[in-house]
């Protein structure tokens, strides 16, 4: 069975691959990725809040502000 990009087993065919994701939806066997992507959020997490306190204040206002402003204006055009 070949590997996908983060070592999991999978069909190599789309038959194959429907009836995985078949099982799946039903429950008879357990979806491998749920795992490693929450382990993955998780230190990205953990790295977000590492950096916010390596910066200081006048840095993370600036980088709020812009955020701002970008989200400002994607909403009014």
């Amino acid at each position: 069975m070949p590997k996908g990009p983060r070592g999991e087993k999978r069909p190599a065919d789309a038959i194959g691959l429907a009836v995985m994701i078949g099982k799946i939806a039903t429950g008879e066997i357990e979806d491998e990725r749920e795992t490693l992507s929450s382990a993955a959020a998780e230190l990205g997490r953990a790295g977000g809040k590492k950096r916010a306190e390596n910066m200081t204040p006048e840095r993370r206002a600036e980088i709020a502000r812009a955020a701002a402003a970008k989200r400002w204006s994607k909403s009014s055009g």
